[in-house]
């Protein structure tokens, strides 16, 4: 007797049918996709600031760190996509917080 495979619904499981679309698991590649587009998003919508060019600057380094990172351990073409896209928004919110500050402007020196 065939039995219906029962499929799971919800954005869960339709983040993980995308991003794991070899079938195993990856959570320490998609983590870093995730950070990586969260990092990039806080500093290309802070870079619109000037006053917030430490926050911009910060996010932006740390986004461009980690989206280099999950470039090299990444496993499938929709973690990828996430991590180019995340890398592109953190070094712009990076430079953009470097052009109207810097990392340390203002308190160091």
């Amino acid at each position: 007797m065939t039995q219906a495979a029962r499929q799971p619904h919800g954005l869960r499981a339709l983040i993980n049918g995308v991003l794991n679309s070899d079938g195993k698991p990856h959570p320490v590649e998609n983590t870093l996709a995730a950070v990586t587009v969260v990092l990039g998003l806080v500093a290309f919508v802070s870079s619109a600031f000037k006053d917030m060019h430490l926050l911009s600057s910060w996010s932006g380094l740390a986004g461009i760190l980690t989206g280099a990172w999950g470039q090299f351990i990444s496993a499938t073409t929709a973690e990828r996509f996430l991590l180019i896209v995340g890398l592109g928004a953190a070094a712009i919110g990076f430079f953009l917080g470097m052009a109207h500050g810097g990392l340390f402007g203002g308190l160091i020196g």
